[in-house]
């Protein structure tokens, strides 16, 4: 069976936006899955728009999300080069073979020509198009003498276009089957002859990316819906070079936060989210920050883009990149776009945060809290609050400012919280009992134990016994798991506490 090749294959005018890390992400897991490869080809056809930082913010955005293509500019293969700039020659060899088998042609239309059909068109209520019906009216090698075509060549003013219908072909139609969106009929007649290669020696993106994913044994095409009204022309290109076609899969959009529209760097700014994986520089004035600048594991960021669009046929949710590739299955996308919805972004970050293996928490934050909470805690016991601290962060950046809430005793922020609080003598007198047990270091579930079975022998409730201890021991209503944290912080902290806050209570 041959080996399963798919590429993203971006334009570098821009940062990779989220919608073309998701395309790369989908296209890297389908390979992964089948033992196949992974290809990033840069398609700078557009020299004109090309951009040099665009072009490193794609590879440094896949770097980050940790799905490397197997072949690329940066390490490359035997398919290469991987930029379209540097394949320039090839693609005048292929264009020639289309001009000879009299499936495109030259044309010398001038922009101004060619503006001018267009209003007259609109003057007429219709939409211009530049096709089998009106080509030979144009100034091209279909309506002019072989001597003038020559001269025109030799001048270098003319573009290519294909043929997307000829009067003399039997078939006026075509049936393409998209692996997402079923069979997808076109109507040839419709079609206008698209420029494929223009004077400056480079093809434009249409013929490019036929012959390169065909020279690169491009198994299947994975890319983004916007690409769909130029499936007709690739699929023909295909038939004119009598190429094997790939399979085509076109992913749905991502939408705006409210649902309507295809998501824009505008509504990031807008709504004040990130739309880059990594942090972009427009300029020295206007810098937007990506989602590892926020601060989010990236096995997060993969997993909620991953779900964009995409399920794995049941409730689970939460994946690392291994289980995605091992669960990916193209058929479970989506036609219809699919909402941005950046607070489920945030609780996959929480989820995956709470499953970070204690060795991967770096060893500068578990010095950090040694040096900044040695005097509460005990030494042996960081393992322990952090992991009832990581529960309650949504980045990682955000746990020691969590630690320092969760440990910190405040008096003013005790006096303020203790008015909400209906703190009675029967209350007072648990909270002593609570001392005498505490004081047996009898193990902290035993202690527990004896506090909710003395509440209820005091009929006091347990929301209202809870905050109370709570308070005497935080200066706070509520917080990280109670007891967790009396286990953590050292006996004779808590003692004072509880003494200073009876203290402040009985004055």
């Amino acid at each position: 069976m041959p080996e399963k090749r798919l590429r993203f294959a971006p334009s570098p005018t821009g940062p990779l936006h989220i919608g073309g890390l998701r395309t790369a992400l989908y296209n890297y897991l389908i390979s992964k899955k089948e033992q196949g490869k992974f290809i990033l080809r840069i398609e700078d056809t557009d020299q004109k728009r090309f951009n040099k930082d665009a072009e490193k913010h794609i590879y440094e955005s896949l770097e980050w999300c940790g799905i490397l293509p197997d072949e690329s500019p940066f390490s490359p293969g035997e398919y290469g080069p991987y930029r379209q700039s540097e394949r320039k020659e090839l693609y005048k060899k292929y264009v020639n073979k289309l001009i000879e088998n009299n499936t495109a042609y030259y044309a010398f239309d001038s922009t101004e020509s060619l503006d001018k059909a267009r209003k007259e068109s609109e003057q007429k209520g219709e939409t211009f198009i530049y096709n089998w019906e009106n080509r030979e009216r144009f100034k091209n090698s279909l309506s002019l003498d072989a001597d003038t075509n020559k001269k025109y060549v030799e001048e270098n003013k003319y573009v290519i276009r294909f043929k997307s219908y000829d009067k003399k072909s039997e078939k006026s139609s075509i049936q393409i089957k998209d692996k997402i969106r079923g069979n997808i009929n076109i109507d040839l007649k419709l079609q206008d002859d698209k420029i494929i290669f223009k004077n400056d020696g480079m093809p434009t993106y249409h013929l490019a990316n036929v012959i390169d994913d065909h020279l690169m044994e491009i198994s299947d095409v994975v890319r983004g819906e916007e690409w769909l009204p130029s499936l007709a022309l690739h699929w023909q290109l295909y038939d004119a070079f009598n190429w094997k076609k790939p399979s085509f899969a076109h992913l749905p959009l991502i939408l705006k936060p409210s649902g309507k529209g295809k998501l824009s760097k505008r509504d990031g700014e807008k709504f004040g989210i990130p739309i880059y994986p990594i942090q972009w520089i427009e300029n020295e004035n206007i810098i937007y920050n990506g989602f590892k600048e926020i601060g989010f594991e990236k096995g997060a960021f993969i997993n909620f883009i991953s779900m964009i669009g995409w399920n794995p046929g049941n409730e689970d949710e939460i994946f690392n990149l291994n289980e995605l590739i091992e669960k990916f299955d193209i058929s479970r996308i989506i036609k219809s776009g699919a909402k941005y919805d950046f607070e489920k972004a945030k609780w996959f970050n929480v989820e995956h945060i709470k499953k970070i293996s204690d060795k991967n928490i770096t060893q500068k934050l578990t010095d950090d809290i040694l040096k900044n909470f040695q005097e509460i805690i005990e030494t042996n016991k960081v393992k322990d609050l952090l992991k009832i601290v990581r529960e309650r962060v949504t980045f990682r950046k955000d746990i020691i400012e969590e630690i320092n809430l969760s440990l910190e005793y405040n008096i003013q922020e005790f006096k303020e919280n203790l008015s909400r609080l209906n703190f009675d003598n029967n209350i007072n007198e648990l909270l002593i009992l609570f001392m005498d047990y505490y004081k047996k270091n009898e193990s902290i579930d035993m202690i527990k134990n004896y506090y909710m079975e003395d509440m209820k022998k005091r009929e006091i409730k347990i929301g209202d016994g809870m905050k109370a201890l709570r308070l005497c021991i935080s200066g706070k209503l509520s917080g990280v798991d109670l007891f967790s944290l009396i286990n953590i912080i050292k006996n004779d902290i808590i003692i004072k506490r509880i003494n200073n806050s009876l203290k402040l209570i009985n004055d």
